[in-house]
């Protein structure tokens, strides 16, 4: 175990992301000593860079596994997890997902390669002012708290990103394969959270079209199609 891992190893650090300012207050010393046990400890994998200024102990010597969901969040402080991400994590999709997608409160979508943690993206989307975090909430992953789309958020955000327009209810169940079941547990609440948060017309089309489809679904389910 290198120096810079074997200290780091000792704090509260040891099971997180951490930046340089917190290597700084750790550890002390020079700003070139420091630079001198970060390289080292990147050579040798006790030490794994997230993006520039950004890092977390190697596999083995965390104390706690670091959830994708947490390096998404260090990644692009102020997103939240949603689209397919956040549908398999509410178990609305039967694919795992193995990219990390999130919902960003920039304006240009940004990808991020992260060894042994996959591909991470940020996606910005047309949102009214205040409603960025309209039914997102924090929810556990891993270790940590993550901010995550609720599940019909995740799917209006998917909608907005594409911009689908609506088409009947095959896009959902059968293009994405939600289960019927789990449109049929959402309520009037659930849509009226989300009214307001779109500024695409086309996307608040969807919403109140889908609605309409869940309550039709809920009133005849025997009758449930997908066309």
């Amino acid at each position: 175990m290198s120096t810079l891992a074997d200290q780091i190893s000792k704090t509260e650090l040891a099971g997180r992301i951490f930046s340089e300012g917190q290597l700084h207050d750790r550890l002390g010393g020079s700003q070139a000593r420091r630079y001198g046990l970060v390289n080292r400890a990147l050579k040798d994998g006790s030490l794994l860079r997230i993006k520039r200024g950004l890092y977390m102990l190697g596999n083995v010597y965390r104390r706690d596994p670091v959830h994708p969901f947490a390096v998404a969040q260090a990644l692009m402080p102020g997103s939240y997890i949603s689209f397919e991400t956040a549908l398999s994590y509410h178990g609305w999709i039967p694919e795992a997902v193995f990219a990390t997608a999130s919902v960003s409160p920039g304006r240009k979508t940004l990808e991020y390669a992260v060894p042994g943690y996959g591909t991470f993206s940020f996606h910005p989307l047309a949102l009214n002012d205040y409603q960025f975090l309209s039914s997102v909430r924090y929810s556990k992953a891993g270790t940590r708290p993550a901010l995550i789309a609720s599940p019909l958020r995740a799917l209006m955000d998917l909608v907005a990103l594409r911009k689908v327009i609506w088409s009947g209810p095959g896009w959902v169940t059968d293009g994405l394969r939600i289960e019927a079941s789990h449109l049929l547990d959402l309520h009037c609440e659930d849509f009226d959270r989300l009214r307001l948060v779109y500024k695409h017309k086309a996307a608040a089309e969807f919403l109140l079209e889908l609605e309409h489809a869940v309550m039709a679904m809920k009133q005849a389910p025997d009758k449930v199609t997908t066309t």
